[in-house]
């Protein structure tokens, strides 16, 4: 456990970060590149990281990406993200985005997902992070699910090991 004092999660957090979508951002099916809306919630999370941590911080994992609904040409797209947990050096990262229809106002909620992110010295070696210090309902949920979520991946990862010899 971290001995550094413990952040808020609002500390750190990214809501509603603006994304206008144009032609070259769709796929084929005329619909947005998933990969570029991952590349953007990678990159954000990366910033709630390093605003939690004070450090350099690298992508560990990805996880429980969920597309829900395709974002469209027109749209623009809105990121939350914020911090959910942190354990040691690792850090939990959610990510929630919405498509917005700029002309009515309508939203729609089109991925969630869950990155993992690790704390980096000035040696490359991971370093602790603070606590975050859920304060409302729904941050209290994340917190605690998070912890859930953390055992799957880690023995997801052990299983990988045993596996790959």
């Amino acid at each position: 456990m971290s001995e550094k004092p413990g952040k808020p999660v609002a500390a750190s957090a990214i809501d509603k970060h603006v994304y206008k979508v144009f032609p070259n951002d769709m796929n084929s099916h005329n619909t947005v590149f998933g990969g570029m809306i991952m590349a953007k919630c990678d990159r954000l999370a990366l910033v709630v990281a390093e605003r939690h941590s004070a450090h350099v911080c690298v992508t560990a994992a990805v996880d429980s990406i969920h597309f829900r609904a395709p974002a469209k040409g027109n749209d623009t797209l809105l990121f939350n993200l914020s911090l959910n947990r942190s354990w040691g050096s690792s850090m939990e990262i959610g990510a929630r985005v919405e498509a917005e229809n700029s002309y009515t106002g309508e939203t729609r909620h089109i991925l969630s997902a869950f990155f993992t992110f690790v704390a980096l010295d000035e040696n490359g070696r991971p370093v602790d992070v603070p606590p975050v210090i859920p304060e409302t309902r729904d941050q209290v949920r994340r917190f605690e699910s998070a912890e859930i979520r953390r055992e799957g991946r880690l023995r997801t990862r052990d299983e990988i090991s045993r596996a790959n010899g």
